[in-house]
């Protein structure tokens, strides 16, 4: 979770440098024009010069990427930040001067060249400096705000204090650590004090923990496995610090970040600040065309066919769990009759709440549209694990210990599970094993293309409903 919120963070920096590279540009060709006179061939040649220099600064991330936090410009160290800045405008000038050589180009003007370069270091490093911290704090508060809770001895979190103290700009909170220790409750460490291990269920649902982190690999496997199951029926994630390299005298590596070692349970892609951005993206530019052009004729003909079988409200709104368990307020077209005692029952085939319209209504999924609303209050994502009421959460919950870790992500409209035929009424513990094996797979393999598949499948089955269509 915390190496894919660093590593997107530092992909969105790298793609707003790339316009303040076009941005600088424009700036010294303004002022240049003052000085000398540019025709229009010259100028057409400068937005390919800027896109060589953008080409320099990605060569100089993947190098920087390879040597670690030496050289990262995250955090207040103005040296640093610097030396990043300086390395890049190096690298894009010398991209720039290779294709220069390259290709002969004799239309860049020298003066531009001599304003741009010194200019383009202050730019990079005002964003090295200010625009990653503001940055991440608008991409890491809200739901995305974590909460950590350490366990194990406090000597081994005391370790830990200047990489969680790092880690709070990230979003990432330590608000204590419960230990069996008993010198935790006497000695001045930094973390407070809030139990012993056999307390964490009460502290995770009293603080609203996110992120447990082990301090070490466990040892009493009868105790490791009761803590599993209280992070797994609150969808909290965990994170064990690698204390292997002490037992075996030999590296181990698993997830590596600032020097330390993890081991995690899952991957999570949508940890990732730009690919939430791009998900984002594909969210607004569907939602919105369906929200103005499709919703409201469809909201037309749906009155309609409410007036002819169960005459009522148009809407039928009901509270969902959505992203971290937060509650929202889901919209469907109507499609059940409007003296319905029993909203939070699953509908079953044949359901007699349901009026004959609404059955049309449901097998084709035309009843869903409304919640393109929801997507673009950003409520919902297009894809993702479909949100049920939150009855139902708590009863799966108490069959399925894992179930709640699907609320990591934000629910969808569609979803891996839905394309893959696990939709309808859930009769069984394997009925909700298998769309919660959907849900993971999705979050752990998230990608575009994956979202632009399950919605192709998904208008694919509107027009071919399966039999679970109901």
């Amino acid at each position: 979770m915390i190496l894919q919120r660093k590593r997107g963070l530092q992909t969105v920096l790298l793609l707003l440098q790339s316009i303040l590279i076009a941005w600088s540009l424009a700036v010294c060709l303004i002022v240049s024009s003052v000085f000398v006179s540019l025709s229009w061939e010259q100028v057409g040649h400068y937005p390919l010069y800027a896109m060589v220099m953008m080409a320099g600064l990605f060569i100089e991330s993947i190098r920087r990427d390879q040597l670690g936090k030496q050289s990262s410009p995250f955090g207040n160290n103005f040296l640093s930040q610097h030396q990043v800045s300086l390395n890049q405008t190096f690298y894009a000038a010398g991209a720039l001067f290779f294709y220069l050589v390259l290709t002969r180009d004799s239309y860049i003007s020298r003066i531009s060249l001599g304003l741009w370069l010194p200019f383009l270091y202050l730019t990079l490093l005002w964003s090295n400096r200010y625009l990653w911290e503001i940055l991440a704090h608008s991409l890491f508060r809200g739901a995305r705000k974590g909460r950590i809770l350490l366990i194990g001895t406090p000597p081994k979190a005391q370790r830990l204090q200047n990489w969680l103290r790092s880690k709070k700009i990230y979003g990432m909170d330590t608000l204590g650590i419960l230990s069996d220790d008993p010198s935790g409750t006497e000695a001045p460490y930094s973390f407070p004090f809030l139990g012993k291990i056999a307390d964490a269920e009460k502290v995770i649902e009293e603080r609203e923990i996110t992120q447990v982190i082990l301090l070490q690999l466990p040892e009493a496997l009868e105790e490791h496995r009761k803590l599993m199951s209280v992070l797994q029926r609150h969808g909290v994630r965990l994170l064990i610090l690698n204390n292997l390299e002490e037992k075996l005298n030999h590296p181990v590596i698993y997830v590596e970040d600032d020097g330390y070692h993890f081991i995690s349970l899952r991957r999570e892609p949508l940890e990732n600040p730009f690919n939430r951005i791009a998900k984002r993206a594909l969210d607004f530019v569907i939602s919105l065309p369906v929200v103005l052009l499709v919703l409201p004729p469809a909201a037309l003909a749906v009155w309609i066919i409410q007036r002819l079988y169960s005459p009522g409200p148009l809407f039928f709104k009901q509270i969902r769990a959505g992203l971290q368990n937060q509650r929202f307020i889901i919209w469907k077209f109507r499609t059940m009759h409007v003296d319905n005692p029993d909203t939070t029952r699953q509908v079953t085939a044949n359901d007699p709440r349901i009026y004959p319209g609404g059955r049309f209504l449901r097998r084709f999924s035309i009843d869903e549209l409304p919640q393109f609303y929801n997507v673009l209050k950003g409520d919902m994502s297009v894809t993702g694990p479909r949100p049920h009421l939150i009855e139902h959460n708590e009863q799966f919950a108490r069959q399925i210990a894992s179930y709640p870790i699907r609320s990591v992500v934000k629910p969808g409209i569609t979803g891996l599970a839905q394309v893959r035929g696990f939709r309808g009424e859930a009769r069984t513990p394997d009925d909700i094993s298998l769309r919660l094996e959907s849900d993971i797979a999705y979050l752990e393999n998230w990608r575009l293309t994956l979202d632009l598949a399950i919605i192709v499948r998904t208008v694919w089955q509107m027009m071919l409903p399966p039999k679970t269509a109901y």
